[in-house]
């Protein structure tokens, strides 16, 4: 069995996992509410083996040529970078787009199509960029580039999902044809981890005027863009066929170390019972997401070898701090010392994640081992619930979407809550019903999840718990509190990194003692791989890595 070196993050329950996004959206959204994910989930947005950071160096070497199938678990929403959000998509769009940066399996920065940059002031970054890249379609890979690419982001006619991302740059000018400048409007210390998500991803300048003109005659933003992808990556798009399969092609022109594959299918299978039937008669070389309880199954299949990876998500059950009793911290700390996540560890995931202590895990800046989580202690609960002057219990409402992981977890909660007096009634909402009632603040509690996939503290606390985020923007619980917003906006603007490690172990020291959520767990991507298949690895923030992927 392949196994990452440091498992230790969260995503949402595999069967969750089919879009990624910024913030709340589909299952598998990179950076935001998670629905059914385990991407970026948002929008809907990891893994390597003990020997290699960036795969198994026991099977990279394997031929090269051939062709990979890989299943998801939903179909793409778009193979335009800036108009979508979710895992799916993504997984494909980073095969044939770039970043100026990346990222490694341990979240460090390292160079693409930037080969260095600093930050001349708090606010203001160069980036010093390729001079060998060429576009998909011909074109020239340059600053003026750069600069059309985060105009069009950050065009409010594009209405970009992934704009978020992006919103405090206020100017980026090319300085000549090889350099940039980005000035933000504030100090912004996590630019390089934005800059390295899959919504920087760079498209051929060529693209970009070509879907504007489409527009001027009607289209919606990225039609063309959809239908002639063209970015800088090592796989470039043959065909797509909506609903069922995506197929990339070996770019052989690529400026750096070609794929190892000649073609890349993404097949769609919904049914993650067939998905693994598929895997194992050799139909297909990759799937994901393999359901904690098909787990055992595929470990004792000689023909197919399970990946593990820890993700950058965080499953948790959200209390409404806005709304009696939930805006009483005693009665948050109560309840959250009520539920044992242990038990919905074992019992929804078959043990496929980590119990989690706050809205981050190891693997992301900012996390604080030294930080205690509130213990379970049932007991200690009641007379909690006793001093806030809910001795006697109420009743209560859990919201859910229609996960079948999430109604498990409904479950156990309501049964666990019962034994402390709390009498909750579940109730489980259709997606988009779910995000909007959420957002609008008409819940008690409600089960969702984040995924970090900057690796940054910022994106893991800023959304989530600041006031000014409170409603679809993130602060689903409608958390309010003057020292934590202090402690978020300094931390986000500093630039000394043991100065911001300072800062976000206070937050943390606050978002458990204050418990405006209960923080479930950090669960573990499993995949499944064919035994054909090498050199295979799946960063964290959800992203098939195929570069160096091999078929025997």
């Amino acid at each position: 069995m392949k196994r990452s070196s440091w498992i230790k993050s969260i995503a949402i329950p595999a069967a969750l996992t089919l879009a990624l996004v910024g913030c709340a959206s589909e299952p598998d959204d990179e950076g935001a509410d998670t629905g059914d994910t385990g991407d970026t989930d948002t929008e809907d947005t990891g893994d390597a083996d003990d020997t290699d950071d960036e795969g198994d160096d026991e099977e990279a070497a394997g031929e090269e040529g051939g062709e990979l199938t890989v299943a998801l678990g939903a179909d793409i929403v778009s193979l335009d970078p800036h108009g979508s959000n979710d895992v799916p998509s993504s997984n494909v769009q980073v095969n044939i787009y770039e970043t100026l940066v990346t990222q490694t399996e341990d979240m460090e920065i390292e160079p693409l199509l930037a080969t260095e940059w600093e930050a001349l002031e708090d606010d203001l970054w160069e980036f010093t960029l390729r001079d060998d890249v060429t576009f998909h379609d011909g074109s020239e890979f340059n600053a003026d580039v750069v600069v059309a690419n985060f105009e069009r982001v950050l065009d409010e006619d594009i209405a970009s999902p992934r704009a978020f991302l992006f919103e405090m740059v206020e100017e980026v000018t090319a300085v000549d044809d090889y350099t940039v400048q980005i000035k933000t409007e504030y100090p912004f210390a996590p630019l390089p981890s934005h800059l390295a998500h899959s919504g920087g991803a760079m498209i051929s300048g060529e693209a970009i005027e070509e879907d504007y003109a489409a527009m001027e005659d009607g289209d919606e933003p990225g039609t063309y863009i959809n239908n002639n992808s063209s970015g800088s990556g090592y796989f470039m798009l043959e065909e797509r066929t909506s609903g069922d399969n995506t197929v990339l092609v070996k770019n052989e022109d690529y400026w750096g170390e070609n794929a190892k594959v000649d073609q890349v299918t993404f097949r769609v299978i919904g049914d993650p019972g067939q998905m693994v039937n598929s895997v194992e008669a050799g139909e297909i070389d990759i799937a994901y997401p393999i359901r904690p309880t098909d787990r055992n199954r595929v470990e004792g299949n000689d023909s197919v070898e399970l990946y593990e990876q820890e993700s950058l998500s965080t499953a948790y059950i959200g209390f409404n701090n806005d709304k009696e009793p939930y805006d009483d911290p005693t009665v948050r700390r109560a309840l959250a010392m009520a539920i044992d996540k242990e038990a919905i560890i074992d019992g929804v995931l078959d043990g496929a994640a980590e119990p989690a202590i706050g809205p981050i895990g190891e693997q992301v800046f900012g996390f604080d081992d030294s930080i205690e989580d509130l213990p379970y202690d049932p007991d200690q609960a009641r007379e909690l619930l006793e001093e806030a002057g809910y001795g006697d219990g109420f009743e209560t409402t859990i919201w859910t979407n229609d996960s079948a992981e999430r109604q498990d977890i409904a479950i156990i909660v309501q049964s666990q809550l019962e034994e402390i007096g709390v009498d909750v009634e579940i109730e489980v909402l259709e997606w988009g019903a779910y995000l909007d009632e959420t957002a609008a603040g008409n819940h008690d509690m409600f089960i969702l999840g984040w995924v970090t996939v900057t690796g940054d503290a910022d994106y893991g606390m800023f959304p989530l718990f600041h006031s000014s985020q409170h409603g679809a923007a993130g602060n689903r619980t409608f958390t309010a509190n003057d020292e934590l917003d202090e402690i978020l906006d300094a931390a986000r603007r500093e630039t000394d990194e043991d100065t911001r490690q300072e800062l976000y172990s206070e937050a943390m020291e606050i978002l458990v003692d204050d418990a405006p959520m209960l923080y479930l767990y950090h669960t573990t991507y499993l995949v499944g791989l064919g035994e054909n298949v090498g050199g295979f690895w799946k960063h964290p923030n959800g992203l098939f890595m195929l570069q160096d992927v091999t078929v025997q």
